[in-house]
């Protein structure tokens, strides 16, 4: 096995004399409960870890490696006690110093459509800086990170370069760090008993007339169980106690049903291609992440954890393996990794945000940049309902049969997409050096159900970031809609249908009689109406413009010409802490004849498993005076995906067949409207915890950090960085 050598930078223990009186118990006591808990599994020589042992490596500058773990009331985590006792063990047997310590981590689930999503973003910087805190205050030279799900893995991430940076600022050895993801989460099964009463539910709504429902119904049956598709069934069966179709008691009987069978005993990330398993390939291209402990079904042997620690002899010392160097060395691998993989939006702020923390001067539009260098075509064809989910690729890359994001690495490569092979990873070596075996390296050795492909689904996939005249910046999941959703929403006006918040949206998405409403209110202008049918549906025109105002508004419904973008406003990250709205975007997928017709554009975020035509992120936020907070029903909003923009247009040309986009005069004409609205804001903002608002941060463009964290971020990431062959050269 390897041996660690010493740190060659000052150690504050040789004399901190409380230090070496403090932490020998910590250490040999973690290491005497590893060795409990891996009982008959524990490998290696009897323990040698008395506390004069402990000290001496103390007094020696011995590499005091922090293991770093998430709170197990996150599903991610409850299996941390293993991995952390396997690593401690190599750790010691390798010369080090092996510490742990937690972070809480929110699970956006729980959270979801609660109060607790008003703490959600802001729980990635509270991470970051506990373990700052921490690394800084005992002086731990590494860390060995048990990547988890939601906001904890790019919070890690922010914690570790920024320490790194500010190392390097005291003139003291690099802090390098390796990211162990937590395994795959097995998805849930309905049961067999439980999927037979819902589809004879389901007959039956066939046949009493409500077949919308009973389309949607089956529809959430046809997913794999996890906590984001009980949300669907939630909304379908929340519509049908509307139409007194069940009652509460059933209701809350199926759920319950479906709740216990959805998670797996011994948890791990969900297996849907959300924030978590988005952050895992990301970490991934970010060359932080060994490929032995990349994408497991299980918690890691030790073998596993062994491979990757030991890599840590390679690295200690060395600037070019320094975790902000690593980072930014990367940082276009993990874009392009990130866009192909059609990954989660919510990553497009994490991603600008360790940069920040790094020291790199970034924004969204670098990031936007890199992602439209090239075109990323789609090369990853996950499904949750035709058996491709994340667990699926886990199963693949445990057998042999795929290597993961080296398999994506290598593909993006063959469909002529630059990555930047001479990046340094955590493994000691380079992607080239990686990439040299090319063993199970091509996705084509997956014949069945193959999720990373060889041939493109298409040739562009990502986030993209939008502008209009109303805004500065927003983002849409391109990847989160198919090509037919794409066409269907490209180049239309739509009608807003505004909310001031998530609660209102939401009761009003679950009304099975919200388009009834529209029309019967009239709330839609017809001089607009016809209009708005004349652009998106010009074929049809001629023959149906004369018709009346209801046979006109059910004909749209019917052929999906009505575009309606639901607007909510009032969610960013200093009004209410940048919730995420899955729900009503869930709401809206399961509504097969809404989510045909709408859009949803807010100031907060999404979740990284939403799909469809969902805009986010939208600054300058309601809060602060954006042009979202303006916005009324009725108003009409252009929406040219493909050159990634939304603008807002000037009904008047509008109805004379001229398309104009004109905003300006509309902040004038509603100054007492916008008044009246940030008041409510305000009062709703008092709701969070003064303590947790994101006061004096950036905005959703540029990370939602600190202020002092931004305006430090001044190097190049293009330039200020070093390769592995840049280092042998400059000797």
């Amino acid at each position: 096995m390897p041996q660690y050598p010493l740190m060659n930078t000052v150690n504050p223990y040789a004399s901190n004399v409380q230090g070496k009186a403090n932490e020998p118990i910590c250490v040999a006591g973690f290491l005497d409960r590893a060795k409990i808990v891996l009982g008959s599994a524990y490998e290696g020589p009897a323990p040698d870890w008395s506390l004069d042992a402990v000290y001496d490596r103390l007094e020696a500058n011995a590499p005091r490696i922090a293991i770093i773990g998430g709170s197990p009331d996150h599903p991610a985590h409850i299996m941390d006690y293993l991995t952390s006792a396997r690593a401690a063990i190599r750790i010691w047997q390798n010369g080090g110093v092996p510490f742990y310590f937690s972070t809480p981590v929110m699970c956006d689930g729980t959270a979801q459509s609660t109060m607790g999503m008003s703490y959600s973003l802001q729980s990635r910087n509270a991470v970051a800086q506990m373990v700052i805190n921490q690394i800084e205050s005992h002086a731990y030279h590494g860390a060995f990170v048990i990547q988890g799900c939601d906001k904890q893995p790019l919070g890690v991430v922010s914690a570790v370069v920024h320490v790194d940076r500010v190392r390097r600022e005291r003139g003291e050895a690099p802090f390098f760090a390796t990211f162990a993801p937590a395994h795959v989460l097995q998805g849930g099964t309905i049961p067999s008993a439980l999927y037979a009463e819902l589809e004879q539910l389901a007959q039956l709504w066939d046949r009493n007339g409500n077949e919308d429902l009973a389309y949607d119904l089956r529809d959430a049956m046809a997913y794999i169980l996890q906590c984001t598709s009980n949300t669907a069934f939630q909304g379908v069966l929340e519509r049908a106690r509307n139409r007194n179709l069940i009652s509460k008691e059933k209701h809350k009987d199926y759920e319950k049903r479906l709740a216990v069978a959805t998670c797996d005993g011994k948890g791990g990330v969900c297996a849907f291609n959300g924030t978590g398993n988005s952050s895992r390939h990301l970490v991934a291209g970010l060359g932080l992440v060994h490929p032995a402990i990349e994408l497991l079904t299980a918690p890691p042997e030790q073998k596993q954890v062994n491979q990757a620690l030991d890599s840590l002899a390679v690295m200690m010392n060395n600037p070019v393996y320094g975790a902000a160097n690593v980072m930014a060395s990367n940082i276009r691998n993990a874009i392009r990794i990130h866009s192909a993989t059609g990954g989660s939006t919510n990553l497009m702020m994490h991603v600008v945000a360790a940069m920040l923390y790094g020291g790199y001067a970034f924004s969204l539009s670098d990031y936007d940049k890199i992602h439209h260098e090239v075109p990323i075509p789609d090369l990853f064809d996950y499904s949750l309902t035709q058996g491709r989910d994340i667990f699926v690729l886990a199963m693949q890359c445990c057998s042999g049969k795929s290597r993961g994001m080296e398999s994506l690495f290598y593909e993006l490569i063959q469909n002529g997409v630059p990555m930047d092979v001479d990046a340094p990873t955590v493994t000691g070596t380079s992607w080239r050096e990686r990439l040299t075996s090319l063993d199970n390296l091509s996705a084509d050795h997956v014949k069945e159900n193959p999720i990373i492909l060889s041939k493109p689904r298409r040739p562009f996939s990502g986030v993209d970031v939008l502008a209009g005249n109303f805004f500065e910046t927003a983002v849409v999941k391109i990847s989160g809609m198919t090509t037919d959703q794409l066409d269907q929403f490209d180049k239309k006006a739509a009608f807003v249908l505004y909310y001031e918040n998530e609660d209102d949206a939401n009761r009003e998405l679950l009304d099975p009689d919200l388009l009834k409403k529209i029309k019967g209110n009239r709330t839609f202008s017809h001089d607009n109406l016809l209009a708005v049918f004349q652009n998106n549906e010009p074929d049809s025109f001629e023959d149906l413009k004369e018709l009346d105002y209801e046979a006109l508004f059910d004909k749209m419904t019917e052929n999906g010409a009505l575009k309606i973008a639901v607007v909510i406003s009032g969610q960013g990250p200093l009004a209410f802490g940048m919730p995420e709205m899955f729900t009503p975007m869930q709401h809206i997928n399961a509504n097969h004849k809404l989510k045909r017709l709408a859009t949803l554009i807010s100031d907060g975020r999404y979740s990284g498993v939403t799909y469809g035509a969902a805009i986010g992120h939208m600054t300058p936020e309601a809060l602060v005076g954006g042009g979202i907070l303006y916005l009324q029903t009725g108003d009409l909003l252009y929406l040219n995906l493909r050159k990634r923009q939304v603008q807002y247009l000037n009904e008047i040309s509008f109805r004379f067949g001229a398309i104009e986009f004109k905003f300006d005069h509309v902040i004038e004409e509603r100054r007492d409207l916008a008044a009246e609205r940030l008041e409510r804001i305000r009062k709703r903002q008092r709701l969070v915890a003064a303590g947790n608002r994101m006061v004096a941060h950036t905005d959703a463009a540029n990370g939602v950090v600190p202020i002092a964290v931004y305006e430090q971020a001044e190097l190049d990431y293009k330039t200020d960085i070093t390769l592995p062959a840049q280092q042998i050269k400059d000797k």
